[in-house]
C-alpha cells in the first residue's frame, strides 16, 4: 500500500497513536504527518511536541507543524504529490484549496453517526441528549462541515453511566480498523460514497467552561453533564468539582468530588470538613 499511494496523515492528540500504528501495522506508512505546533504544557509550561509528531520522528517520517493553512504550506503540501489525505482530530478548518491538492481527496474520521453531531464535539453531544448509541463515520471531506459523503459507518452502543474519556476510547478502537479498511477500498476503487440526508443533520459545537454548571439542570440532565465532561471541562457547582453522581429518589446524589486545591475525595467527606 504504501509503495502505491501517498498518504498525508493530519492529527494532532494522543488519540491518534493507535490509528497510527494500526495503519503502520497494515503497510500503510504515511508520506508526511501534518500536525499541530510544539506547545507549552503542565504546571511548568514545558514545551512539548504533539504525540503524532513524536511518532513520526521515531520513524523518520517528516513532519509538518504549520500555524495556520496558508499559501506556504499548501506550497510545500503541493510539492509532495499526495494521492490521499487522512483526518483525525486535526484542529483546524481545512480550506478548499488543500482539499483539492490529494488526487484522491481527502477523509476524515468522525465519532458519530452522521449527519448527527457534525462538529466539535459529538461524543459529549451524544452522552448529553441521552443516546443509547453512537458510532464512527469515515467521510470524503468538502468545504462544509461534516457534510461529506459517507464511506464506512458503524454502531456503537453507549453503556450506562458511560463517559466521554471511555466512549471515545471505544469509538476510536472501532475506528483505526474502519479507516484502515476506507483507505483500501478508495485505493482499488471499490469505496462507495454516499450522501448524507441534510435534513437529519444536527450540530455539536465546541465546549465552554460555563456549559458544565450543574447548579441549575434537572438531575437526569446534571448526570449527563458529569459523564459528558468527564475529559474537560468538567462538571461543577460553584468551584467544586463533580466527578460521579447516580440518581436515587428522583434526586441527583453526588458520591464524588474535587474540591479546589484537593484531591478527589466522598462528597460526604467534603461536607463533613467544611461544617
Amino acid at each position: 500500500m504504501n509503495n502505491s499511494l501517498n498518504i498525508a496523515f493530519f492529527g494532532t492528540p494522543d488519540l491518534t497513536l493507535p490509528i497510527l500504528n494500526e495503519l503502520e501495522q497494515a503497510h500503510i506508512i504515511p508520506k508526511v504527518i501534518v500536525t499541530g505546533p510544539d506547545r507549552p504544557k503542565g504546571r511548568k509550561m514545558v514545551l512539548t511536541s504533539p504525540a503524532p509528531k513524536l511518532w513520526a520522528e521515531e520513524r523518520n517520517i517528516p513532519v509538518l507543524q504549520p500555524e495556520k493553512i496558508d499559501e506556504d504550506f499548501l506550497k510545500v503540501f503541493k510539492e509532495m504529490n499526495i494521492d490521499l489525505g487522512v483526518v483525525v482530530a486535526y484542529g483546524k478548518i481545512l480550506p478548499q484549496a488543500l482539499l483539492d491538492i490529494p488526487r484522491l481527496g481527502m477523509v476524515n474520521v468522525h465519532y458519530s453517526l452522521l449527519p448527527k453531531y457534525r462538529g466539535a464535539s459529538p461524543v459529549e453531544s451524544a452522552i448529553l441528549a441521552g443516546e443509547t448509541a453512537t458510532g464512527v463515520s469515515i467521510q470524503r471531506m468538502v468545504f462544509k462541515l461534516d457534510a461529506g459523503d459517507v464511506i464506512l459507518e458503524d454502531t456503537l452502543e453507549i453503556q450506562e453511566n458511560e463517559g466521554t474519556s471511555s466512549l471515545r476510547s471505544r469509538l476510536n478502537e472501532m475506528a483505526k480498523g474502519m479507516l484502515v479498511t476506507a483507505i483500501h477500498s478508495i485505493a482499488d476503487g471499490s469505496a462507495q460514497y454516499n450522501v448524507q440526508g441534510e435534513s437529519l443533520a444536527t450540530r455539536s459545537g465546541k465546549i465552554k467552561k460555563e456549559d458544565a454548571d450543574i447548579s441549575n439542570d434537572t438531575p437526569e440532565m446534571a448526570l449527563r453533564k458529569i459523564r459528558a465532561y468527564d475529559v474537560w471541562p468538567r462538571a461543577r457547582k460553584g468551584d467544586l468539582i463533580i466527578t460521579s453522581a447516580h440518581i436515587e429518589n428522583n434526586e441527583l446524589v453526588i458520591d464524588m468530588v474535587i474540591p479546589p486545591g484537593k484531591s478527589e475525595m466522598k462528597y460526604a467527606d467534603y461536607l463533613r470538613g467544611n461544617k
